[in-house]
């Protein structure tokens, strides 16, 4: 099934995930992935495998910061938009124990995205 992905207010994945703890960060991280699988049509991601990688190897999360960054940057062109390039900011915010930092710019870069795909 194709979903759409969902528009969220980087600020409201920030202080969510702050008051919950980071479990709202688990349930982003999961539910970002399937959205970008579903968005640049890549079978070869898988939401599931990496949330629990995340969890079990928590030196993962930076791997995926990076990771991710190179899938959203193919959403980006598919959406006829210039990719940023930020896989290695991600990467090194992530390091530095920024991920909450790298989540809210990855969730308004695919909130660009899903903008120019509902024009």
């Amino acid at each position: 099934m194709n979903e759409q992905a969902a528009v969220r207010s980087p600020a409201a994945v920030i202080v969510f995930s702050v008051i919950s703890c980071g479990i709202y960060a688990l349930y982003w991280i999961y539910r970002f992935a399937k959205e970008l699988r579903d968005l640049t049509g890549r079978t070869d991601l898988n939401a599931g495998l990496d949330l629990l990688l995340c969890i079990v190897c928590f030196p993962y999360i930076i791997y995926w910061s990076y990771k991710y960054g190179m899938v959203l940057d193919e959403a980006l062109v598919k959406a006829e938009l210039k990719p940023d390039e930020n896989a290695v900011l991600y990467l090194v915010l992530s390091f530095l124990g920024l991920f909450i930092v790298t989540m809210a710019i990855m969730q308004s870069t695919a909130n660009r995205v899903q903008g120019r795909q509902l024009a």
